[in-house]
């Protein structure tokens, strides 16, 4: 019994150190750890932050591309009928938004539907006024009729999808 009180003696304080030496050290690593991760993500934060707004930047130039009153004045010429104006509208539509798709990765999955339903409604609004007219009537008229539609429009949808945008990265930063 003597002899294991004297090795009790001895291997308690021990066993005491080690233990508070094991859990300052076990605290301090993982404080060390969550450091690092924090300079990482605060790293990530400043790198992706400007990819981020010119992601906004370049949506936003792409509504106004796709804007009918951008695409009527870039792409309308003399002697088109409403059958080429129309296909080159929707090829331009297309195209810019090809150009952009990657830009949802960068922005929130609300702003890129909005933009996706903008986008939508003007192929919507240019379909539908196509109809009204037989392809190889002058793209001039079809012309008119789409700016008329689109002041019986309380707001333009490509509008709408800017100022969502707009009011996003203003929350964001």
């Amino acid at each position: 019994m003597n002899e294991f009180l004297e090795i009790l003696k001895y291997t308690l304080p021990s066993l005491i150190v080690f233990l508070a030496v094991y859990f300052v050290l076990r605290d301090q690593i993982r404080s060390q750890q969550e450091q690092r991760r924090m300079e990482q993500m605060l790293e990530n934060q400043r790198l992706i932050t400007p990819v981020r707004l010119q992601a906004y930047e370049r949506l936003v130039l792409f509504l106004e591309r796709i804007s009918p009153e951008s695409l009527i004045m870039r792409l309308n010429r003399q002697g088109l009928t409403v059958q080429q104006l129309h296909q080159e509208m929707l090829m331009a539509i297309r195209n810019e938004y090809e150009h952009n798709l990657s830009q949802q990765l960068y922005v929130s999955a609300a702003a890129w539907e909005v933009v996706r339903n903008a986008r939508g409604q003007i192929l919507r609004l240019i379909n539908t006024t196509f109809e009204e007219f037989k392809p190889d009537d002058p793209a001039l008229d079809f012309s008119k009729r789409i700016f008329e539609k689109l002041v019986d429009i309380e707001k333009v949808p490509t509008q709408t999808a800017i100022d969502y945008l707009k009011n996003e990265v203003s929350r964001l930063f």
